[in-house]
């Protein structure tokens, strides 16, 4: 295996090389319309021999960036994207959508074999109040020929001056629509791939599963090549394991959605973690248990590392 490279963009960007090959970007200081929820995103993400395995901005959910911590209902401000969900209106256009704003980066650079980027970010309402401060790590780690690992580490802390309940559309009263949280989306290509957990190989019906991890094997037009997107779910997360907000039709997308159908209310001055490892490789569905091993051996280790 070769040796990973980081490229930053100071104040922009940042992007994890494999030999030849772009991992993924992550931009921390997005160009993003209000409307869209400004928020840090991964993307392109690809396999190690390059393939993409992400989607920017699609047309049907232009808030939809790749690799996201969206969160449609904190409280009642919006930091998903486009409209709020309102029980018996359907989703109406409100003047709540908050942004996730870079504030200073706390260590970036290349440890061993791990790539790391560690930095805080303001929650800021759309009329300017800060409710959350956050401390986000982002690492990259070669798995295999054929595979590699990222993990996402957030501590948030609520100092809105008051308590706030993470939600959903579903714990606001619209059925199976338990979306938020880390949220992979696929490219169209991967439309009516598989969708596979500990237990088998499923689609759409696995919406609103519990289960430790979820994978998506997909397949790329021009050489019909098959990659395997997974993302385990750490077992100290809030919720876990959750149920996940998964679909194979209309397009795909992986959530472990740890407030699908049951909020979670953080006092004030409380801080709340979630921690993910997800793994990307080329292969099929027949690869995802292992894949699902070697990443939870990744999210051991950083277990075991010291705090920066």
């Amino acid at each position: 295996m070769s040796a990973l490279a980081l490229r930053h963009d100071v104040g922009s960007s940042l992007t994890i090389g494999d030999g030849e090959v772009d991992l993924v970007r992550y931009v921390y200081v997005p160009d993003t319309p209000r409307l869209e929820s400004p928020k840090p995103f991964l993307h392109p993400i690809h396999t190690r021999s390059g393939r993409l395995v992400s989607l920017f901005r699609p047309h049907d959910h232009v808030w939809h960036k790749g690799i996201a911590w969206s969160l449609p209902h904190v409280g009642d401000e919006n930091f998903w994207g486009g409209p709020t969900y309102v029980h018996g209106q359907f989703y109406v256009q409100l003047d709540n959508n908050g942004t996730q704003q870079h504030r200073r980066v706390v260590d970036v650079g290349v440890e061993g074999e791990t790539a790391r980027f560690t930095h805080e970010l303001d929650w800021i309402t759309q009329s300017g109040h800060t409710v959350i401060t956050e401390r986000r790590t982002i690492t990259a780690a070669l798995l295999s020929d054929a595979a590699w690992a990222l993990t996402f580490d957030t501590a948030m802390t609520n100092i809105s001056g008051q308590g706030i309940a993470f939600g959903s559309p579903t714990t606001r009263g619209r059925e199976n629509a338990g979306y938020g949280g880390l949220f992979w989306r696929g490219p169209r290509s991967f439309t009516g791939g598989g969708v596979v957990t500990p237990d088998g190989v499923g689609g759409d019906e696995l919406r609103g599963r519990r289960a430790e991890w979820m994978a998506f094997a997909g397949r790329h037009d021009g050489d019909d090549a098959e990659s395997l997107v997974l993302v385990v779910d750490h077992s100290a997360n809030p919720h876990h394991p959750p149920r996940w907000f998964t679909r194979t039709e209309e397009f795909a997308c992986l959530n472990p959605a740890p407030f699908f159908s049951e909020e979670l209310v953080v006092a004030d001055g409380d801080t709340v973690r979630f921690r993910y490892g997800t793994g990307v490789a080329d292969g099929g569905a027949a690869d995802a248990a292992a894949l699902a091993d070697s990443v939870c051996r990744v999210l051991r280790r950083e277990d075991a590392r010291k705090p920066t």
